[in-house]
């Protein structure tokens, strides 16, 4: 059934019949396993990716990387769990490398960010330190590629 979920993966639309012609199974027994995964937790939700940059919403994504202290018994989870609570947060990783977690983030406003980053975050007694970076454009989300075939003439050479 891992071609079941790859299927609703890439369009979480598609109806046990589609995905019943498309993999030559029993509709049944299709409608049966998406049950099960959702049951189980395999199958976590369904969401659209919206291009906002298409509407009238103004907000400001930032990616964070948070060095931390882990935690006697819980390591990395109990201060991920902090983190994850807040609304502000949409994805949260643990990491390998030179940081521990990678926190994706939403504000309204730069500022907002800004203040959930300081007044929020760095104030948790595990971090060590935070570095903010703020996405700028979105080129590529979840394999969907983004915008309008607008480009970037900045680094054009001139012949």
């Amino acid at each position: 059934m891992d071609k079941l979920l790859k299927l609703l993966e890439e369009d979480a639309r598609l109806t046990p019949a589609q995905i019943a012609v498309m993999t030559q199974r029993d509709e049944g027994d299709i409608k049966k396993a998406i049950e099960e995964y959702e049951k189980n937790g395999t199958i976590l939700g369904y969401q659209a990716l919206v291009d906002w940059d298409k509407t009238d919403r103004e907000y400001v994504s930032a990616v964070i990387e948070l060095r931390i202290t882990p935690q006697r018994d819980r390591g990395f989870d109990k201060v991920a769990e902090m983190i994850y609570s807040y609304p502000e947060v949409k994805s949260l990783y643990l990491m390998s490398g030179g940081y521990d977690l990678h926190v994706i983030i939403e504000g309204k406003t730069l500022r907002e960010v800004a203040s959930f980053v300081s007044d929020k975050l760095a104030v948790i007694d595990a971090v060590l330190s935070t570095s903010t970076h703020f996405v700028l454009k979105k080129y590529k989300d979840e394999g969907v590629i983004f915008g309008s075939g607008e480009t970037d003439e900045r680094g054009s050479c001139m012949v």
